[in-house]
């Protein structure tokens, strides 16, 4: 070209290309963009925050039923009398066993509060109470101030924990409810004993705490 260098000419066809590549790209993102919009999904109401028990089931035996699926034990019995007996009956002297519940001081060691977790090894069965059940899962919430000791649910080797049936709710929303305005320092949810499958999926009770758990059930 005429009085236009080599230079220019190769700058002035690059940035024509560059242009038309950007032209292409514009065009093609607003086609892509145009046919999402056109078929975009029905819009659908949200659901519910706290769902309703949608179940023929009731709240109290889905409780029992998953908690015996996923190992555990309900025993239903009318108070804490009950309990003590249940407890002299099949444990009696068989191995170490303490409680946080005065109604079992009968029944349990005495004495035992607020030492060394180390201490608490050979406990054989710890019956403590909890503030309330979740039916979906079969989960109980405990606090510290329940427990006495952080370590006693997961150290001993049977677990046993009271709970009223009046306290059981639905599903884990409700749970967080009830406790997202709590003031505690420690609690947890306890949902069966301690099992794991990691190896070969051969599911194994008591790896990594208790090896077995009772829900005593009490109206």
């Amino acid at each position: 070209m005429p009085g236009i260098s080599n230079v220019t000419c190769q700058k002035y066809l690059k940035n024509l290309s560059e242009s038309g590549i950007k032209n292409n790209i514009m065009s093609s993102r607003s086609r892509i963009l145009d046919m999402v919009k056109a078929n975009q999904p029905d819009l659908k109401e949200l659901p519910e925050l706290f769902p309703s028990w949608d179940t023929d089931q009731s709240i109290v035996e889905t409780f029992k039923t998953v908690l015996t699926v996923i190992g555990g034990t309900v025993v239903p019995l009318a108070n804490m009398e009950e309990v003590a007996s249940y407890i002299s009956e099949q444990y009696g002297t068989k191995g170490r066993i303490i409680s946080t519940l005065p109604e079992l001081a009968q029944v349990t060691e005495a004495g035992w509060e607020n030492k060394d977790p180390h201490e608490y090894e050979n406990v054989d069965l710890a019956v403590i109470k909890a503030h309330f059940g979740v039916a979906e899962n079969a989960s109980l919430w405990i606090t510290e101030e329940l427990m006495h000791q952080r370590a006693v649910p997961f150290i001993c080797q049977q677990l046993a924990v009271v709970v009223s049936a009046k306290t059981l709710v639905a599903t884990m929303h409700q749970a967080y409810d009830l406790i997202g305005e709590a003031d505690y320092g420690f609690g947890t949810f306890i949902a069966g004993p301690s099992k794991t499958a990691d190896i070969e999926q051969s599911l194994v009770l008591g790896a990594h705490g208790p090896k077995s758990m009772i829900a005593f059930l009490l109206p």
